[in-house]
């Protein structure tokens, strides 16, 4: 089972819709996908279509005494081999129950080992912001993917991340692979060239050497939740999650090569 984290400190860079992308891209290659919502917001839970109310039971459950099984809270989805575990805006509530309740920043990692041989790829899609749940996501990810908006405010954000997982990585003491996913790109600015440049000049081939385009049809995130058509990608912007989505299992592969 593999767990990539869907992150960056910076919120409005794409993280919910990469999430949705991917998992559904991996999902019609015949993969069992699960997508974790570690957001208070719940976007990606919304995109499902569950309410805020009555809160669902979802990711808060996992920080219980006894915490509950991943496989209890899983939902199925429209898309086959997809399914999800619901956010809840208590999430929000966490970072002051840490506090006095030690080994929280290891609850998502202990629920993933239990978890083991379930679905074969696990997609955390995290908060924008550097507390317990990202933590968490970190602490229990085989690789790290960084949507990155291609502009250039968006580049300080990105070295934030970096250090992050550099930071995490020393202290589990086991690599954490970055992937950088350029998205919001519009080529038609000076300001979105440069900033791609500067990105791949700067983060080398972490960076994807493409970029996901500007599409409004992506402003609607129910068209990643539902049934795949035959080609699964329809727009610019999801037929260029599907050759990120290539680059990503490349670069997986690569890696569990050197680790082996």
């Amino acid at each position: 089972m593999r767990v990539w984290a869907i992150a960056n400190q910076k919120g409005g860079v794409g993280k919910t819709t990469t999430t949705l992308a991917l998992g559904r891209g991996l999902a019609q290659r015949g993969q069992r996908v699960l997508l974790v919502d570690l957001d208070p917001h719940a976007s990606l839970t919304r995109a499902f279509g569950v309410p805020a109310e009555p809160p669902p039971e979802g990711v808060l459950e996992l920080f219980a005494t006894p915490p509950r099984p991943l496989a209890a809270l899983a939902r199925a989805s429209a898309v086959e081999h997809l399914a999800y575990v619901c956010a809840q805006t208590a999430l929000a509530t966490l970072e002051r129950r840490s506090a006095n309740q030690p080994g929280l920043g290891l609850a998502l990692s202990q629920a993933l080992a239990r978890h083991a041989g379930q679905h074969d790829y696990v997609l955390l899609d995290c908060p924008p912001t550097l507390g317990l749940l990202m933590i968490n996501a970190l602490a229990a990810a085989d690789r790290v993917v960084i949507p990155t908006q291609a502009e250039p405010l968006a580049l300080h954000g990105l070295v934030g991340m970096r250090r992050t997982t550099e930071m995490v990585e020393r202290s589990r003491r086991r690599p954490l692979p970055v992937s950088v996913l350029p998205t919001l790109y519009d080529r038609r600015t000076r300001a979105g060239q440069e900033a791609l440049k500067r990105m791949q000049d700067e983060h080398g081939d972490r960076v994807w050497e493409d970029a996901i385009p500007v599409d409004t049809r992506l402003c609607n995130t129910e068209l990643l939740v539902q049934p795949a058509t035959e080609d699964g990608y329809p727009g610019r912007a999801l037929s260029r999650y599907r050759r990120a989505l290539e680059w990503l299992l490349a670069s997986d592969a690569q890696a569990l090569e050197r680790a082996a």
